[in-house]
């Protein structure tokens, strides 16, 4: 069986660099006078700590990231099946719906607390956000709601979203809607 020349030089040359790289990642001791082994320190690479400002910029960023994630799944899953009726008794599909919406719901609430929580890194978010910890405290209860029968919960579940989409932009990070994935949904 022959082998073509251009596959035994890209081997030679990956097994090569394989051994040069390992050796010389490998040649950190010295022997000493005795014959005992001395390790030499090596320089540990620590991470610095980032500025005030390093911290700002991301955490407007994670900020825009969880909030846009919670506004993604709360009108995917509650805004619009309360649009078309599913939530009310006797509607086709109601359980799956309401299934869903619980699912979501429960994201939207783990993201909206993210988003708190980023947002305090933050001066402008934190004082934009403040008033609204407590209307995102009270998104618990949502699924019980849904179940029971009221509809309008759907709706100040929307209106919630919209007032932090509001107080991002008004602190410089505006946030758009993204439907998370199944996977994202579930993991939390």
């Amino acid at each position: 069986m022959a082998i073509p020349i251009r596959r035994l030089t890209v081997a030679l040359i990956l097994c090569c660099a394989l051994l040069a790289g390992s050796t010389a990642y490998g040649s950190s001791e010295k022997t000493g006078t005795k014959g005992t082994v001395q390790m030499v320190a090596v320089g540990a690479a620590t991470p610095s700590p980032t500025t005030s400002a390093e911290r700002q910029k991301f955490a407007k960023a994670r900020f825009v990231a969880n909030a846009a994630l919670a506004a993604g799944a709360t009108y995917q899953w509650i805004v619009k099946p309360w649009k078309e009726g599913k939530f009310k008794k006797g509607a086709h599909g109601r359980k799956l719906a309401l299934v869903k919406a619980g699912l979501a719901g429960t994201f939207a609430y783990n993201r909206l607390k993210a988003a708190v929580r980023n947002a305090q890194g933050d001066p402008q978010l934190s004082k934009a956000l403040a008033p609204l910890t407590a209307g995102i405290d009270a998104l618990k209860s949502l699924p019980a709601k849904l179940r029971g029968g009221d509809v309008a919960a759907a709706g100040t579940f929307e209106d919630l979203i919209n007032k932090v989409k509001d107080a991002g932009q008004s602190a410089g990070a505006p946030v758009k809607d993204q439907v998370p994935s199944a996977s994202q949904l579930s993991g939390g």
